[in-house]
């Protein structure tokens, strides 16, 4: 990576203290009234500020709900800029959710705890839904020491501010993907870390229910997506469980819920076709999961080419 100049490392600064006055700020008020108060500006704000993501929106929930009118779709992408308002808030605070376990519950925890003491190497696998970042609590609180793949920052000083929020969700450290200069090489070095760390009995978390221009095309609402396969990839060669996870917010609350389900890999001589199959399984539950609760997905990422 190229030297940073002092131009661009002033600005760099300048950006981190612009971020730690706003969380300054979002510190203020209790957790509730905060997260409030931020869904009701993302709601009305967001939109105006950013017409192409909100377009996206509109259009992605068109290819998921064509029967839904085209006002039923602007109510649950109106609702989705709400839930976002919340996680930026929550992901400033997350000190303050994790100090209270009260605030997650795991759903079908029996599924998960029954492998508690011998859970050997771990892909978990949530979706962009409530607030994704707790997807991974349950692997956190069974002591698995979880580690997570997420996509770095350009700012090295808002980056390094980011991990170090998120040091207790994922005491396994955090690998970082993408970058301004030579993001493909970064992402291929990063997918050779993940692999020796599930190898080694690592538990990794990543989020899988984006646009991937060199993922596998499986059908997500009945068309085609390309979507990332690096952990159906990984947990197929080194022998790992994979664990899909959603995270559901309580209403309007900083209160949620985590459902487990199992995905089973098949293991024949073809492994392309495995790898496939149990892509379009695991695109199958996120559908449905979607369709539970649209409000709670993020409709303005990109999804489909």
């Amino acid at each position: 990576m190229k030297p940073i100049s002092f131009v661009r490392d002033f600005q760099f600064r300048l950006e981190y203290i612009a971020l730690r006055a706003v969380v300054a700020v979002a510190h203020l008020l209790p957790l509730e009234w905060a997260t409030a108060a931020s869904a009701w500006t993302w709601r009305r704000l967001a939109p105006v500020i950013n017409p192409k993501r909100h377009q996206r929106a509109l259009a992605n929930l068109e290819v998921a709900f064509p029967e839904k009118s085209a006002e039923e779709r602007a109510a649950i992408a109106a609702a989705h800029w709400e839930n976002l308002g919340r996680i930026m808030i929550e992901t400033m605070r997350l000190d303050n959710i994790l100090a209270d376990p009260g605030r997650i519950e795991i759903r079908n925890s029996q599924v998960f705890l029954r492998y508690r003491d011998k859970l050997g190497p771990i892909v978990g696998i949530s979706l962009h839904m409530g607030n994704w970042e707790l997807a991974i609590w349950p692997l956190t609180v069974a002591e698995a020491s979880p580690a997570a793949v997420y996509r770095s920052v350009n700012n090295p000083y808002v980056d390094r501010y980011l991990r170090d929020q998120r040091r207790n969700l994922y005491p396994g450290g955090l690998f970082g993907r993408g970058s301004v200069e030579g993001e493909h090489g970064e992402s291929q070095k990063t997918a050779r870390v993940i692999m020796d760390y599930v190898r080694r009995g690592g538990r990794l978390g990543m989020v899988c229910d984006l646009y991937d221009r060199t993922g596998i095309p499986v059908d997500f609402f009945g068309r085609p997506a390309r979507t990332q396969a690096i952990g159906v990839m990984i947990a197929r060669r080194v022998g790992a469980r994979i664990w899909l996870a959603r995270c559901v917010r309580k209403g309007t609350s900083s209160r949620f819920w985590i459902e487990l389900r199992e995905l089973r890999i098949p293991r024949t001589e073809d492994q392309s076709a495995d790898i496939r199959a149990a892509m379009t399984e695991m695109q199958r539950v996120f559908e449905t999961w979607v369709s539970e609760y649209p409000e709670q997905w993020m409709w303005s990422n990109r999804r489909w080419s």
